[in-house]
């Protein structure tokens, strides 16, 4: 009698992307638009950092960037690396005579990266294709494989679009590498966020909406939703982050009892 060969059955495998948070969720309308200095979001510093490893191709990327920051500001650190780059990101920021003055010049920085007839061509041709989904996944991917250098570790994921659909065209960012360093929400808002979602937009024809976390120091991309109005954003509400240097020496300068207005954001 012949015996029986039985192998057990593996249960099924499922793959599925990280997805930290609700991706997207309506927000209500708020008259108030304003960020104060305070104590409420320093509670993560203390949480190690990023672990990404730059390569060769990274530091290229690091360089070319640093180059446009650098023509625009009109002005470089001595010193090198990603540290010089902050140095130069900080001198952006007192450049501005406003926060929309500093908003526009980060934007010309991100136009400069690009040949504009690539710019020109992808909105005419690509962005249309399937009302945006297409246009969505492909900048998502390139934004997950070449911008870990200046954010730290990330991953594409699926997000949930306006119509209710879902589309893999979400990244999330496990701990910013951008705002660990700047320490600053106004940098983050002023020369990430609110510039990263015109550029997009405007000039690429994807709509997007940046969640950033002040909290764990996450943030989620969100590709082919388009951003709230400025009095609707949760994000420009946050309170200054208590290791924020502008913020401490603010606190130093008034009366204790006293929360001043941050002025950055």
């Amino acid at each position: 009698m012949e015996a029986a060969l039985v192998l057990p059955r593996l249960p099924p495998v499922s793959l599925s992307f990280r997805s930290p948070m609700n991706h997207y969720r309506k927000i209500g309308g708020n008259p108030k638009f304003r960020v104060l200095c305070s104590a409420l979001r320093s509670q993560s510093i203390h949480a190690p950092k990023s672990e990404y490893i730059p390569g060769p191709f990274d530091d290229f990327l690091l360089n070319f960037f640093r180059k446009k920051m650098v023509e625009e500001v009109g002005w470089d650190s001595e010193k090198p690396g990603y540290d010089g780059l902050m140095e130069v990101v900080n001198r952006l920021m007192m450049k501005g005579k406003s926060n929309s003055e500093t908003e526009e010049a980060a934007v010309r920085v991100l136009k400069s990266l690009f040949p504009q007839y690539l710019l020109v061509l992808f909105k005419l041709l690509i962005a249309p294709i399937r009302q945006g989904r297409v246009a969505s996944m492909m900048v998502a991917r390139v934004t997950a494989l070449s911008c870990q250098w200046l954010m730290g570790s990330c991953s594409v994921n699926s997000i949930n679009l306006p119509d209710g659909s879902s589309c893999n065209s979400g990244v999330f960012v496990e701990k910013c590498k951008y705002l660990e360093e700047s320490k600053c929400v106004g940098i983050c808002i002023n020369t990430c966020k609110l510039p990263t979602q015109t550029f997009f937009n405007d000039c690429m024809g994807v709509p997007l909406y940046m969640e950033p976390n002040f909290t764990d120091y996450s943030c989620q991309f969100n590709f082919g939703v388009a951003a709230p109005l400025p009095v609707c954003d949760k994000a420009l509400e946050e309170p200054c982050l208590e290791i924020c240097p502008n913020a401490s020496r603010r606190r130093a300068l008034g009366s204790k009892n006293v929360v001043p207005q941050c002025p950055k954001v």
